[in-house]
């Protein structure tokens, strides 16, 4: 039987079950009464881990949730087409499919053999996490214009082989390998 967590234990990244749902926690605040016989109150800012919903909802102290059925497994990106994008699942090698909403604007940040970890409730994969930083190549920039230098910190508008567009430094040149953050989406370093 899974294990159950009381509402006032839960606390920022923790994942929890209500409902049947996957829910993640972005915020936990706790409301102490300041009359006697009041309640203390949880008001979570939590996210559905199957539709990436956001809201706050409140709970008891005492409201107790299932622990969810959660499980990581590293996979490599294969490719997308129209019904999906597909990843190999390196423990069993089989492939699995995740939909367009599951994978969400990530796909600009993915290139073919890209070692990702993928979400699974109850079995069935319901998202991905994407490593920190990813390289990807430099499909097209303009060239830098001499003398940029002296202001510092000059940046130029680079599209990637992925169709992502950032902001990069202006000697970077097309064809470069760069690195990319995933949570910023920003430059990072050369390759």
């Amino acid at each position: 039987m899974a294990a159950l967590i009381d509402a006032i234990d839960v606390k920022r990244k923790t994942t929890f079950e209500l409902e049947g749902v996957p829910y993640y926690c972005l915020d936990a605040d706790i409301s102490s009464p300041t009359a006697r016989g009041g309640q203390t109150l949880v008001r979570l800012r939590m996210r559905n881990m199957l539709t990436r919903a956001v809201f706050d909802k409140t709970f008891k102290a005492s409201d107790k949730f299932k622990e969810p059925d959660l499980q990581t497994i590293p996979a490599t990106y294969l490719y997308s087409d129209g019904d999906g994008s597909y990843f190999l699942d390196q423990e069993s090698f089989e492939t699995l499919q995740l939909g367009e909403a599951m994978v969400d604007d990530a796909l600009e940040l993915m290139v073919e053999g890209l070692a990702i970890q993928i979400d699974l409730f109850n079995g069935n994969p319901i998202g991905l996490t994407l490593p920190a930083q990813v390289e990807l190549a430099v499909r097209s920039t303009e060239p830098g214009v001499k003398g940029d230098t002296a202001s510092g910190g000059v940046t130029k508008a680079a599209v990637m082989e992925t169709g992502l567009e950032i902001r990069v430094p202006f000697f970077i040149k097309e064809g470069e390998r760069l690195k990319v953050t995933t949570e910023t989406r920003e430059f990072a370093g050369r390759a």
